[in-house]
């Protein structure tokens, strides 16, 4: 009989297999994938996104939305999962191997990951609350939608709000919550027999998380069959149902059959919509790295990355269908100055359309089904980021006892967001988190990673001055074009200011620069001065993406390209400091609420954790094995990729199929060899 039960246990939560270097590995590349996808693809994709396109609504929504896609969100996708997959390690790690003083930048997508996994919880809890209720007839939030919303289910009492003087100078008064009990039993205020459990429903989600992941990337990848397969179903069904609605073409005319080109001038919707697709996408929270490094070592993760990030496009696009069938069977025709927030979709406009349907508990049922799965694949992914890298660190510990604790840690820190300020809490943390830190660390991702690596080969053509004063004028343009933008509302003064800087810096660091004693490539190579610029500009990037496709670009894979070390550097990092400016003035004039001074202050803190990395690198060491700790420090040639190119018998080439994997070495007669070169 225990045999029996054994067998059952290790077939539902089976072990992971291992890779040729001992790291655990997916079971297939189909599980890494939706893993991924599922991290994209959550609630965001159902009522968030619907709710952005709703408030800049139009076909013309797609040429910023568009470009965002290609120009900042495919770039920053193909660079977590290249250096995971080659590095064979997590955030820290992958990052430690592009330079030392870059494991902070590693660090602080964890924990990105960690703190919005908490109040995610909550949220699901909340949705599972309206999930219970949908099994009751009459639904419960017939004739009282915000009601039951308001005081059965968030349970928070409104606050007494604070205010400014005249002019933002000085805050008059500090908004005051009235009440901070946990919403453990009874709602808020009493209006029939119904009870919010936010609690208990989020110790049953952390439960779930923690079954999904405690053994790791072979249990992983058979949860995620489920978690993508089923809000793909139902969300097809959803969209059906929606769109043969009574006047739902009206709806979708609103985004497909309208045209509003003045709204192109406006910056508010570039920056609505580079945000959107940075925040659906998911790049930042670490977990694409993480599960990257689990890949067979030589898959192809371009192609990967793509795939992730238009599965994405394509799926939160079909869904909106449903939303704007709705708007269109409800007449809730787009306002000037009305926004439509993501909670509104999700908890009272999608509730009060199915009142209306026909059968209405059994699209309760499957619309509140489907956001909770979303959700959940959204959140177990994030907290594996974080069981990756106490695991990397080679602690000799269980990963069931670090995916344990963490639970454990995790379900204490959503408490806060279960009390009865905790909606407001859980805005003024989500809004900072993802409006600073987020876009903070990736813009640190992408600037240091093609700024810092192999630095010292720059060096060695140029020296050092000249190195320090072009980063200096790429950094300072930045700071300057926001800086100048902002003081005298003017983007294009900003754009100018900006551009001025970086050109008079850069041509000051060209001549202060010696003369490469290694040839630039061919056209950079026509004149000394082009030679020094290529080195300083394009070396780091372009050296990086050489090095990365020397393992991720072997055989039939797809290589990284050329331009997208430059699009990172000189499109997505300027991009996400322009977008990131916005956030200070916001602050500003929300500084009279305790729980939004919590969440700016929380932030911040945490940020710091990246700047203490670059600072004193050596504070993190202990989240990299002792054997490890070398990497990304080996002496370099100029020009020339720290590994050797396999080599591949002849007739053997094709023997590298679409998911990377090498064939033994007994089959092919390959011998991949290792060599750190070193200088003569």
């Amino acid at each position: 009989m225990v045999g029996f039960l054994q067998k059952i246990g290790r077939w539902l939560a089976p072990p992971p297999a291992k890779s040729a270097d001992g790291r655990d590995q997916w079971p297939s590349r189909a599980a890494f994938l939706l893993a991924a996808m599922g991290g994209c693809a959550g609630q965001g994709n159902l009522i968030r996104y619907p709710s952005v396109v709703y408030n800049n609504y139009g076909l013309q929504w797609f040429i910023p939305y568009l470009a965002a896609v290609f120009f900042v969100a495919i770039p920053a996708l193909v660079l977590e999962i290249a250096i995971g997959q080659a590095y064979r390690g997590g955030t820290v790690i992958a990052f430690n191997n592009i330079n030392r003083r870059l494991k902070g930048v590693g660090l602080s997508s964890v924990l990105v990951s960690f703190v919005v996994c908490g109040y995610f919880v909550t949220n699901l809890s909340w949705i599972m609350h309206y999930f219970r209720s949908s099994f009751q007839s009459p639904l419960p939030w017939e004739g009282r939608i915000n009601e039951f919303y308001n005081d059965d289910v968030i349970a928070n009492p409104d606050p007494i709000m604070g205010s400014l003087t005249e002019g933002n100078a000085a805050v008059a008064s500090y908004t005051s919550y009235p009440s901070i009990g946990l919403v453990v039993c009874e709602p808020l205020i009493q209006k029939d027999d119904h009870h919010d459990l936010s609690v208990g429903w989020s110790a049953f989600i952390w439960f779930l998380i923690w079954f999904s992941i405690f053994r790791g990337v072979g249990m992983t990848g058979r949860v995620v069959y489920f978690t993508m397969g089923v809000p793909i179903i139902t969300t097809l069904i959803i969209v059906g149902r929606a769109t043969s609605l009574e006047n739902a073409g009206a709806g979708i005319r609103l985004v497909w059959a309208t045209w509003r080109g003045d709204q192109l001038k406006s910056g508010t919707v570039w920056q609505t919509a580079v945000g959107q697709v940075f925040f659906s996408t998911g790049i930042g929270f670490g977990y694409f790295t993480s599960y990257a490094s689990y890949n067979a070592k030589h898959s192809n993760a371009v192609m990967d990355a793509i795939l992730i990030c238009f599965s994405n496009v394509v799926f939160e696009n079909v869904a909106a269908f449903a939303v704007f069938g709705i708007v269109g069977f409800l007449r809730l025709w787009p306002q000037d100055g009305v926004r439509l927030g993501a909670f509104v979709v999700g908890f009272l406009t999608l509730p009060e359309a199915v009142l209306h349907l026909p059968g209405a508990n059994f699209w309760a049922v499957l619309l509140f089904l489907t956001l909770i799965v979303l959700g959940f694949s959204s959140a177990f992914v994030l907290i594996d980021a974080a069981a990756t890298l106490i695991m990397d660190s080679g602690l000799k510990i269980s990963r069931a006892v670090v995916v344990t604790g963490l639970t454990l840690l995790s379900f204490l820190l959503c408490l806060p967001y279960c009390t009865q300020f905790g909606y407001y809490l859980l805005d003024g943390v989500d809004r900072w988190v993802n409006n600073i830190l987020l876009i903070f660390v990736v813009w640190a991702e992408v600037v240091s990673a093609t700024s810092v690596y192999r630095w010292s080969d720059v060096v060695s053509q140029t020296g050092v001055p000249a190195f320090a004063t072009y980063n200096v004028g790429y950094l300072g343009a930045q700071i300057i074009g926001v800086s100048v933008a902002h003081g005298l509302g003017n983007p294009g003064a900003g754009a100018g200011a900006g551009f001025g800087f970086y050109i008079v810096i850069s041509l000051v660091a060209i001549f202060l620069s010696n003369a490469p004693d290694v040839n630039a490539p061919s056209f950079w190579n026509s004149n000394s001065y082009l030679a020094r610029f290529w080195y300083l500009a394009f070396y780091s990037g372009n050296q990086l993406r050489r090095d990365l496709n020397v393992v991720v670009g072997v055989g039939k894979n797809w290589t990284i390209p050329s331009f997208l070390p430059v699009l990172l550097r000189y499109v997505s990092g300027p991009t996400l400091a322009i977008i990131l400016s916005f956030a200070y003035p916001e602050f500003y004039k929300l500084r009279y609420d305790p729980l939004m001074i919590t969440g700016f202050t929380l932030t911040h803190i945490l940020l710091a954790a990246t700047l203490l990395g670059f600072i004193i690198p050596r504070y993190y060491d202990i989240f990299i094995p002792p054997s490890r700790l070398g990497e990304g420090t080996e002496v370099t040639v100029v020009g020339q990729s720290k590994l050797d190119v396999p080599e591949i018998e002849a007739g053997h080439e094709d023997s590298i199929g679409d998911a990377g994997s090498v064939p033994s070495e007994e089959k092919t007669g390959r011998t991949w060899t290792k060599l750190w070169r070193t200088k003569s």
